[in-house]
């Protein structure tokens, strides 16, 4: 273990710790209840980004992440985003529930299930790849200040991205996951979403170590 894991595992452990703690946990979600839209970017933005920093952990073998500060910026316009969705869909679905268009009205686990289906099919592949065209330009632009968005377009793996974020991650990964998160009380869902993105690095960067140790 390096230095560099050990000053990284305190870190996370002094977060989970305030987060345990019942004064200091109990006031972060009361905070972030509060004030919604501040509370999920900064939940992205830095749980999220954690996520980035253990996949260069895996991947590459340290915690430099180019552009990180931008990338957590991102992180956080999408965790503002969240805020505004997760409801959406799942008063979405409720409604379908009530008016017959789909089954188990009134029970929790296929309230969640199906709201986690919709969500994950309909705004999830857009979310995503908006998340892979601006991590693709922020790798570049910090190195090479020519770099613009259509060098990104035309570079971007889109063949990957539908085969293994679309047709993999989506049905075998964050359906299921955000079923869960649905399960939760409304105050915990953005929270539970941006762990998984820690999460989610941690698949990343365990998928393309396999694939170099294979190549």
């Amino acid at each position: 273990m390096k230095r560099d894991d050990v000053g990284f595992i305190i870190v996370i452990t002094v977060i989970v710790f305030l987060l345990v703690l019942p004064f200091t946990g109990q006031a972060f979600f009361a905070w972030s209840e509060r004030f919604k839209i501040f509370g999920g970017f900064s939940k992205f933005f830095v749980l999220a980004s954690i996520g980035d920093l253990i996949s260069s952990r895996l991947r590459d073998g340290h915690y430099r992440v180019k552009g990180l500060l931008y990338k957590a910026i991102i992180w956080g316009l999408i965790g503002i985003v969240i805020v505004f969705v997760f409801p959406i869909f799942s008063q979405g679905v409720r409604s379908l529930q009530a008016s017959g268009l789909l089954p188990f009205k009134d029970v929790t686990f296929f309230q969640a299930f199906f709201t986690s289906v919709f969500m994950n099919l309909i705004f999830a592949p857009t979310m995503m790849l908006f998340h892979r065209i601006t991590d693709h330009y922020i790798d570049h632009k910090v190195t090479h200040k020519s770099h613009r968005l259509k060098n990104t377009l035309s570079n971007v793996d889109f063949r990957g991205f539908v085969e293994f974020v679309v047709f993999k991650t989506i049905p075998l990964f964050w359906i299921p996951a955000h079923t869960i998160t649905f399960l939760l009380p409304e105050t915990y869902r953005v929270f539970f979403a941006s762990l998984l993105g820690i999460a989610l690095g941690l698949l990343l960067g365990i998928g393309t170590r396999r694939k170099r140790s294979d190549a």
